[in-house]
């Protein structure tokens, strides 16, 4: 029920978004740093919180598309021009943080890592 989407670097993040459909299932985005040699991201809170994400994802019984995003190396991300903090539709201030595309609720930083801010983001959707 869950489809997850792999993306990498803002113009990704740009081309899949123009592709959504409106109609289509709920879209959430997950923004993380990228991940380093060892397979682990240089961003210590989204190592934290990415496997309770996962499982949580791989218990939710809902038609969603989850899409996780990587935002670039440290540097860039931190860099105040960033896209990812300056777009309209995302104005990240931390990593990791959810999105639901075309909504208002976000989760940023340590709320990724909490599976009843989790469940709330995605009870909204039996509206």
């Amino acid at each position: 029920m869950v489809t997850i989407v792999n993306l990498k670097g803002f113009d990704e993040f740009v081309s899949y978004t123009e592709n959504i459909d409106p109609n289509g299932s709920i879209t959430l985005f997950y923004f993380s740093g990228s991940k380093t040699n060892n397979g682990k991201s240089w961003c210590p809170d989204c190592e934290v919180a990415e496997p309770i994400v996962k499982a949580f994802l791989g218990e939710l019984k809902k038609n969603v598309t989850f899409v996780f995003v990587d935002v670039g190396e440290r540097d860039y991300w931190k860099e105040k021009t960033c896209p990812f903090r300056l777009d309209s539709r995302t104005r990240l201030m931390v990593i990791p943080t959810i999105i639901k595309w075309k909504g208002v609720q976000r989760l940023e930083g340590s709320q990724c890592n909490n599976r009843e801010l989790l469940q709330m983001l995605f009870e909204d959707e039996d509206d």
